[in-house]
């Protein structure tokens, strides 16, 4: 797992926003509707929390065992130790059922945050078990922080974002607002405020920005919950599409739909608010979908 260095700026804003889509959208291609569901509700604080006082090899073991409760993986047994290196963690991809998980050194002196890297490590075991892998080291790191943070474990990983005038920590490949982003999507799919267990000010500082990009989702034509700017230009678009068939989407840029013309006349395609799946849809006036994949109702002005 990523560890950016002490002291060196934490990259912010959302550089990786179209990969963490994707993850969601896999994860419920590859546990359904209703296993993504089964993650509900989240690891609470108390299974995660680890006193300076507590014995850092029984504390370690004791928290991976709620990460394994809490992410259904009853017959694996993590064994953690802690060394020098130069990331936060790393584990032992191996059949089973065992799995040998290491921390670095410095946990042993900030075992507040021992859960967050344990939730990385043991989310990383899980994918593995589910045979779900992104192409390239970076996209699969980015599945991982996704994947941990909806599945109800990963919101340890934004906790462990501080961040001040002369030093900062941050775990995981996600920027903060990301990790607030798919916290956000969580929150909205679930019906559950993460805000309340948040115990660093810049985490919540980063959840509110990602829930404000997540809201934004919710708006986006052709949904009828979208602003006034957002229908026109949808309307500006959809015209240019129907004055030139076969021709193509021509939508902006920032655009999240695109046209296509058919036998039956044209549909637009577009993503679900919920497990970012992309939909199609006729263009014929008010249009309500469900979205296959979710389950979303999807109400539509087209």
């Amino acid at each position: 797992m990523s560890d950016g260095p002490h002291g060196s700026p934490v990259v912010h804003g959302f550089p990786h926003l179209a990969t963490v889509r994707s993850a969601i959208t896999a994860l419920y291609r590859r546990l359904s509707y209703d296993g993504v569901h089964r993650f509900a509700p989240s690891l609470l604080p108390a299974d995660a929390a680890f006193a300076d006082s507590d014995d850092l090899h029984l504390g370690a073991q004791r928290v991976a065992r709620a990460m394994v409760q809490h992410l259904r993986l009853p017959d694996a047994r993590m064994i953690v130790a802690f060394r020098a290196m130069e990331h936060a963690g790393s584990v032992e991809l191996a059949a089973g059922p065992e799995y040998f998980i290491e921390l670095n050194d410095r946990f042993r002196t900030h075992r507040r945050d021992i859960g967050a890297a344990l939730s990385h490590e043991v989310m990383h075991v899980l994918l593995h078990r589910l045979g779900l892998e992104f192409p390239g080291t970076r996209d699969n790191e980015i599945l991982t922080d996704t994947a941990a943070a909806y599945l109800g474990a990963g919101w340890l990983l934004l906790d462990a974002f501080r961040e001040d005038a002369t030093s900062s920590q941050k775990l995981g490949y996600l920027t903060p607002e990301e990790f607030g982003y798919v916290l956000a999507k969580r929150a909205l799919a679930f019906d559950e405020d993460p805000s309340p267990w948040f115990t660093s000010p810049q985490a919540c500082t980063a959840y509110t920005k990602g829930r404000a990009q997540a809201l934004r989702d919710n708006v986006q034509p052709p949904l009828t919950a979208a602003g006034w700017a957002g229908r026109r230009r949808y309307a500006k678009d959809r015209r240019y599409a129907q004055d030139h068939p076969g021709a193509g989407a021509a939508p902006g840029p920032e655009a999240s739909y695109t046209f296509e013309s058919t036998g039956d006349g044209l549909r637009v395609a577009f993503s679900c608010p919920t497990c970012l799946q992309r939909n199609g849809v006729p263009v014929r006036g008010r249009v309500r979908a469900r979205c296959a994949l979710c389950r979303t109702v999807l109400d539509c002005t087209t």
